[in-house]
């Protein structure tokens, strides 16, 4: 299951749970929109590691432990007062899968991946885990 899909898909799940006083605390609060808060990273580096374990043959996902850092996410945007709905708009955001996806192709490109060529991932997919980065936690080599 591609990690992607998986982020998207597993964001259903982000549409259960809201209590009654999260709804009321969103109501009194202002808060920043989910792409200025530590949950867009969140989500880029799950997008990215995506992309380097589909592109390298020698990568793998870590799957169980990407699925708890995205509940980690989730329990992440409920702590800062986000209703499942403004969660669900959010990750359902053509303009924000857009802009997120620009900035996973620029951290790649800036990181010397080149498109069509596995190995520029594997290098990158490589070093990642090695400085044990948030996308490194999220990879294994084979």
């Amino acid at each position: 299951m591609r990690l992607t899909t998986l982020v998207l898909g597993a964001a259903i799940a982000l549409s259960m749970a809201t209590t009654t006083a999260a709804v009321a605390k969103t109501a009194a609060v202002a808060k920043p929109h989910l792409r200025d808060t530590p949950i867009d990273d969140g989500l880029l580096a799950l997008g990215l590691a995506d992309e380097i374990r589909n592109a390298c043959p020698s990568i793998s996902a870590r799957m169980i432990r990407a699925l708890g850092y995205l509940n980690g996410l989730k329990s992440q945007a409920h702590a800062l007062g986000y209703t499942d709905a403004e969660i669900d708009a959010y990750r359902k955001s053509d303009t924000e899968k857009a802009r997120l996806k620009k900035r996973g192709k620029a951290y790649l490109a800036a990181n010397g991946v080149v498109v069509g060529q596995p190995e520029t991932y594997c290098a990158l997919g490589r070093n990642e885990i090695e400085k044990s980065s948030q996308i490194g936690s999220l990879l294994r080599v084979n």
